[in-house]
C-alpha cells in the first residue's frame, strides 16, 4: 500500500489558479497602502477647510461629510471613470484611455485638486517606472493623473474591476480620516467607529457606479470646491495646496 501524502493532481491545479488571486489581492493591497510612496498623505482634498470654516467640527459631521463626498463625488466621478479605464487599458483601447483622462482632468473644480491629481500620477507613474510596470511607450497621456494609472496598474497586477473600485474607495477613507486624526483633532478609536459607519457605504457606491451610464456622470460638489479654492488662502495649513 502507497504510503505517499502528495497532494491530489485536482487540489495541486486549484492552488496554482488561487496563487493568481492571490498575487492580484497582494497587488491591490500594495497599490491602496498609506505606505505607497506618491505623496497622497499631503493633501487634504478640502476637509482642512472644512475644518477651519466649522463646517466639520466632529465625528458626526465629519460622517455626514464623508458619506455626502463619495456619494455626490467618487460614485460619479472617479469610481466610474476608474472602471471605464480600466477596461480600455485592457481593451488596448488608447483613444478611450485618453478621453477618460482629459475628461477627469476637466472635472477637477480647483487648481488645488488638478494639481493633486497631477503630482500623485506623476508620482506613481516614477514609481511603476522604477519596478519596470509602466506602459510601453506611447500608450500613457501625457501628464495623465492619479486615476488613469491606477486603472493601469489594476490592469496589469490583474485586480479585478469591482475589487480595484473598492480598493480605491477604501483608499480615499483611509486617507480622509487620517487628515481628521491630524487636524480636527480626531481620535483613532472615533476613526474605526467612522469606519464601520461607512464601510456599507462603500460598497454601495461600487454598486452604483458600476451601473451608472455615461450620460449620468459628474461629481456635484460645490462646498468641497468652494473648501479647496479657500485652503489656497488659510493662515494655517497642515496640507499641500
Amino acid at each position: 500500500m502507497s504510503t505517499s501524502t502528495a497532494m491530489p493532481i485536482e487540489a495541486v491545479a486549484a492552488t496554482s489558479a488561487g496563487q493568481g488571486d492571490d498575487l492580484a489581492l497582494l497587488g491591490l493591497l500594495q497599490l491602496v497602502s498609506p505606505a505607497l510612496p506618491i505623496g497622497a498623505f499631503a493633501f487634504s482634498q478640502g476637509l482642512e477647510s472644512a475644518f477651519e470654516l466649522g463646517w466639520v467640527t466632529d465625528e458626526a459631521s465629519l460622517g455626514d461629510w464623508l458619506e455626502g463626498v463619495l456619494e455626490d463625488g467618487l460614485t460619479r466621478c472617479e469610481l466610474p471613470a476608474l472602471a471605464r479605464l480600466q477596461a480600455a487599458w485592457g481593451a488596448g483601447d488608447g483613444e478611450a484611455v485618453v478621453e477618460w483622462d482629459a475628461w477627469l482632468a476637466a472635472n477637477r473644480e480647483t487648481a488645488e485638486l488638478a494639481a493633486e491629481d497631477a503630482r500623485l500620477g506623476a508620482s506613481l507613474a516614477r514609481l511603476l517606472g522604477s519596478l519596470e510596470l509602466l506602459p510601453e511607450a506611447g500608450t500613457l497621456p501625457p501628464g495623465a493623473g492619479y486615476v488613469t494609472l491606477f486603472a493601469w496598474t489594476a490592469q496589469v497586477r490583474g485586480i479585478a474591476p469591482r475589487q480595484a473600485l473598492l480598493g480605491f474607495a477604501w483608499a480615499w477613507l483611509e486617507n480622509q480620516l487620517a487628515v481628521a486624526c491630524k487636524a480636527l483633532p480626531l481620535g483613532h478609536t472615533a476613526a474605526q467607529r467612522l469606519v464601520e459607519r461607512l464601510r456599507p457605504a462603500l460598497v454601495a457606491a461600487v454598486d452604483e457606479a458600476l451601473s451608472l451610464p455615461d450620460d449620468e456622470l459628474g461629481p456635484a460638489l460645490p462646498g468641497l470646491a468652494l473648501a479647496s479654492a479657500l485652503h489656497e488662502t488659510q493662515y494655517s495649513r497642515l496640507f499641500r495646496s
